[in-house]
């Protein structure tokens, strides 16, 4: 049976505290065989990893490994990116909250390590065999809402292979890979909760899932290179290919649907700044917008140059970059020197 229990009574945690002692010293009950699921953010704060800062934005950018994809947004530029300790996340998973005023606090640098270094000291004070798993918070692809998910883990078979078994009809199983560390992660959650300020719960039950060792921890989770089919969202991927990737110049959309106008001038801009073979695309755009009769607008872009290849390359490049901002681009009219083309709302 599973069973999974908050531990109430940790004090506020600050650098240099002996998270385990204090874990100790809540007299949680705790057994052999034990996972103890621990928010990042109290192992973080033990650690260290506050850090001055005017604004998040210049911590997430330190942060930073790679931006998988960015938006604005009335508060500023949200960005997904896959975080120097690992996870990818939205701001690198940056905290503000529950800090001092001017002050971040940054994921652990190496949370498998944190949480090996975890483990051994409560097994040392306890002399229990226990597992350990350092959790965060992230979004999910094609899901709304958030869930805990393990950035760090140790003494725990983070996955459940169980490929080459069968179902219940004799199928055999060719891919399920049951990412144990992640459902426990999310289990715990259930009873830490976000405002009740228990950072760390008990999840019992999972005895044959603890290790002796450490195991290959949470990083082994992460998907990269080849293995990750989604390195960029799909906005970020099509700009990505025209020559502004994410984080460039050339700003990115907004999580609230702009004018038809503004969207067609960043169509334009995105279109006309590649080089292209090594030849500079010298054409002009003029970008006007006209009144459909249901009193929505259309934009009308007119391209004009004098080098055919050059004017049909970004007339080529105009239709994908309208793609990206949900507009279709339609050719009303071209000739030697120019080409006009209509950019409604997809």
């Amino acid at each position: 049976m599973l069973e999974i229990h908050p531990v109430p009574g940790l004090p506020e945690v600050v650098a240099d505290d002996d998270l385990a002692a204090l874990l100790v010293a809540t007299g949680a009950d705790l057994r052999d065989g034990d996972v103890l699921v621990v928010a990042s953010k109290v192992v973080a704060k033990a650690e260290g990893r506050t850090v001055a800062a005017d604004s998040r934005d210049g911590a997430v950018a330190a942060q930073t490994a790679r931006v998988v994809a960015e938006r604005r947004t009335p508060r500023g530029t949200t960005r997904i990116v896959e975080s120097r300790s690992g996870p990818v996340m939205a701001a690198a998973g940056v905290d503000a909250s529950n800090v001092a005023l001017g002050t971040v606090l940054l994921l652990p640098a190496d949370p498998d390590g944190s949480a090996r270094a975890l483990r051994a000291r409560l097994q040392a004070l306890t002399g229990l065999r226990l597992a350990v798993v350092v959790t965060d918070t992230l979004g999910r692809p094609w899901r709304d809402g958030q869930v805990d998910a393990a950035i760090g883990a140790a003494g725990l078979a983070v996955t459940d292979d169980l490929r080459g078994a069968t179902d219940a009809y004799g199928n055999p199983l060719e891919v399920t890979v049951r990412a144990v560390a992640d459902e426990v992660a999310s289990a715990a959650d259930l009873v830490k909760g976000k405002l009740e300020g228990v950072p760390v719960a008990v999840v019992r039950g999972l005895a044959g899932l603890v290790q002796d060792d450490d195991g290959p921890g949470a990083a082994s989770l992460l998907r990269a290179g080849a293995g990750d089919w989604f390195r960029l969202g799909h906005v970020e991927a099509v700009r990505t290919a025209l020559g502004a990737p994410p984080a460039h110049d050339v700003e990115p959309p907004h999580v609230v649907r702009e004018d038809v106008a503004t969207l067609a001038r960043r169509a334009v801009r995105l279109a006309l700044r590649h080089r292209l073979v090594g030849t500079a695309l010298a054409v002009a755009a003029d970008v006007s917008t006209e009144l459909e009769p249901d009193g929505s607008r259309h934009a009308v872009v007119t391209l004009r140059a004098d080098d055919r290849f050059a004017l049909g390359a970004v007339a080529e490049r105009l239709g994908a970059a309208a793609w990206a901002e949900d507009l279709a681009a339609t050719v009303l009219e071209e000739g030697p020197r120019h080409v006009v083309l209509r950019l409604a709302p997809a």
